[in-house]
């Protein structure tokens, strides 16, 4: 694999086929380039104008639920460097599986067995 792929190469040369192969279907269960903020308001004196609007690169439905979001990041990039990221879009969208992807691997956060960890933890 080349070196220096986008992310945009990332999502259509590995990632699409690799959702599609786990037996997801492209067509009604995947979205991608999600946007879930309008982007934040500036001001600047009398001017106003709105940020750039956060979106998920990918993100997973199940039965119009969402479940999985997937983060891609250039190819230079280890899988998990755009986990923090996944992390907090999948907070705003209350998504239960968090992945990361460059392309050679994925790096996954299961948010709900880390819930369960914590509470058996707690016991």
């Amino acid at each position: 694999m080349q070196e220096d792929l986008s992310e945009d190469d990332i999502s259509v040369k590995f990632i699409s086929p690799a959702i599609v192969k786990a037996g997801w279907d492209e067509a009604t269960q995947i979205r991608r380039q999600v946007s879930f903020t309008k982007g934040r308001i500036i001001v600047r004196g009398k001017l106003v104008s709105r940020g750039k609007a956060k979106k998920a690169d990918f993100v997973s439905y199940w039965r119009h639920i969402p479940i999985a979001l997937i983060e891609a990041k250039k190819s230079k990039f280890p899988a998990a460097h755009g986990m923090q990221q996944a992390l907090d879009y999948a907070a705003s969208l209350q998504v239960p599986f968090v992945f990361s992807s460059n392309g050679k691997s994925f790096d996954l956060h299961d948010k709900i067995r880390k819930a369960c960890e914590l509470a058996s933890d707690e016991d």
